[in-house]
């Protein structure tokens, strides 16, 4: 009997301090140890940092998948909650040295749309209620209609 795969929408990238390798583990979750968050943000149309278990994380993931947006999410464990956070800083400051307003300071979920950071959740569901959401998002190559 074939053996299903797995449907891109539902993978998501985990950030942890194993050694370099990229493989695909039982839960069908992408296990990426070698790529920076900066590199993974850089490679992806759209990119969500959530932690575990977060419901506004969450949310955020229903709203882009409900847009047809199939958003690289990296999930952000425990341990290495210090490491990535610190990174996010320095994007952070990149950021708020262009001139982007939502980049007040780094928090989850963290939406990246073009490797820019876009912002949290009232950000995206700010832009969502506008009608901004759909524009960038085309704009960003995330979208084709």
């Amino acid at each position: 009997m074939q053996q299903a795969l797995p449907y891109r929408d539902w993978l998501s990238a985990t950030v942890s301090a194993a050694p370099p390798s990229e493989n695909i583990n039982s839960g069908g979750e992408v296990v990426s140890d070698n790529k920076s968050v900066r590199k993974l943000v850089a490679e992806n149309a759209v990119a969500v940092l959530a932690r575990k278990g977060c419901c506004m994380c969450h949310v955020v993931k229903l709203l882009l998948h409900g847009h047809g947006v199939n958003p690289t999410i990296i999930v952000v464990d425990d341990q290495n909650e210090d490491e990535v956070t610190n990174e996010l800083a320095e994007l952070v400051t990149g950021a708020e040295a262009s001139g982007n307003a939502a980049a007040a300071s780094p928090k989850f979920p963290a939406v990246f749309v073009g490797g820019e950071l876009f912002g949290g959740l009232e950000e995206v569901m700010g832009a969502h209620i506008s009608g901004e959401l759909v524009p960038r998002l085309r704009e960003a190559r995330a979208l084709w209609l």
